[in-house]
């Protein structure tokens, strides 16, 4: 169920009713050469590790929101080969309730930090960094399991 919210216009003190609603994201797991998965540091707060990812835009489907995120935050071309889960649980982000679907993709290029991310890097399961934005290790780790990836670094 909308959350319905009643505000008051400020230029004409006319009572307005608006909705409150989830934001819908994507984050893309991308696998890299088959050497591991890229992460990105957060260049905005909240600043961590997070798997790249953002905001769709209005007009966007997810595939080209996911597709579009990937470029930005990692300069990589992206091929998208699956939808990984939703993630929707209301406290995942600290700034506002988002739903998240995630995406696996296979990365084509050299990653380089941009856009949203102050740095980048390659990862295997086994060599993730000790904290990591969000629900994204959880995330990494339905990833994991549901691929069977146990790549050794």
């Amino acid at each position: 169920m909308s959350t319905k919210i009643k505000e008051i216009c400020p230029n004409c003190g006319a009572e307005l009713e608006s909705y409150h609603n989830p934001t819908p994201t994507v984050d893309i797991i991308i696998e890299i050469d088959k050497k591991g998965i890229i992460l990105i540091m957060r260049k905005n707060e909240p600043i961590g590790w997070a798997i790249p990812g953002g905001f769709v835009d209005y007009g966007e489907s997810l595939e080209d929101a996911a597709i579009r995120e990937a470029r930005e935050e990692t300069s990589l071309n992206v091929t998208l080969t699956g939808q990984l889960h939703t993630y929707s649980k209301p406290d995942r982000d600290p700034r506002q309730h988002t739903i998240s679907t995630v995406f696996t993709a296979e990365g084509h290029g050299t990653p380089r930090a941009a856009d949203d991310a102050a740095d980048i890097g390659i990862f295997t399961e086994n060599t993730l960094p000790g904290s990591i934005m969000f629900d994204h290790r959880e995330i990494l780790s339905d990833y994991f399991r549901m691929t069977g990836s146990k790549k050794q670094g």
